[in-house]
């Protein structure tokens, strides 16, 4: 299957043009323009096809679709060790937050006691969206019943100048507000996380419809000037 050709037959010119601009950085003539919806349709066809695993291992890729597609395959595998395995090879190629933030295997939610350790090498990454990805892994899968609040000590020593990173931090304390409240909140109290990053949580905290009125109220108090 010549996947590139079946890409270009699904694109949206229109929509191509929305997605150049969510992802600027991206040049433009890289864009096909193929829909999410469109994309995961395609990747459950091309997950019955030889031509899957051949692709995932055709890196880098060209197009931001292919890595669109790639992100998804990714996340429909079965088998934790193989998925991780095709993470590990995939992440250092992807140079942007829509790819990035795509990515989220499925099987890692039965896989919790070894992910965390996964977790802990991508958080640490010195490449912007492997470090992203961590992140928003540790947000997604131990922020709730399996949270510990010793998991708030990875995030909140992380300094970056990188802008995605610290975006990717913002949203994860805003989320550990959400969830977990008396845990988080000693970090803001303390001022322990990075200005930029303390006072864009409690931004993002504030728009959030999970936490109440009294609390965004202190939450603006601590904001740092």
């Amino acid at each position: 299957m010549d996947i590139q050709k079946r890409l270009f037959e699904l694109r949206d010119k229109d929509y191509a043009l929305f997605q150049s601009r969510l992802v600027p950085d991206i040049d433009s003539e890289l864009i096909i323009g193929v829909r999410v919806p469109t994309l995961r349709k395609f990747a459950k066809e091309l997950k019955k096809n030889q031509g899957c695993e051949d692709f995932l291992k055709e890196l880098p890729h060209k197009y931001y679709d292919e890595n669109m597609l790639h992100g998804i395959l990714i996340s429909e595998m079965k088998d934790y060790i193989g998925c991780i395995e095709r993470l590990n090879e995939f992440l250092p190629y992807i140079d942007n937050w829509a790819v990035c933030d795509t990515l989220s295997p499925k099987v890692f939610k039965k896989n919790k006691d070894t992910l965390l350790e996964e977790i802990c090498t991508w958080s640490k990454s010195k490449k912007t969206y492997t470090c992203r990805f961590g992140i928003g892994m540790l947000m997604s899968h131990f922020l709730d019943e399996d949270f510990n609040k010793e998991y708030l000590k990875l995030p909140a020593g992380i300094k970056s100048k990188e802008y995605y990173v610290n975006m990717m931090l913002a949203w994860f304390f805003a989320t550990a507000l959400a969830k977990q409240w008396e845990s988080t909140l000693p970090l803001f109290e303390e001022e322990k996380l990075d200005v930029w990053v303390h006072n864009k949580a409690i931004q993002k905290a504030r728009e959030s419809y999970r936490i109440d009125a009294d609390k965004k109220a202190y939450l603006s108090s601590l904001k740092i000037k």
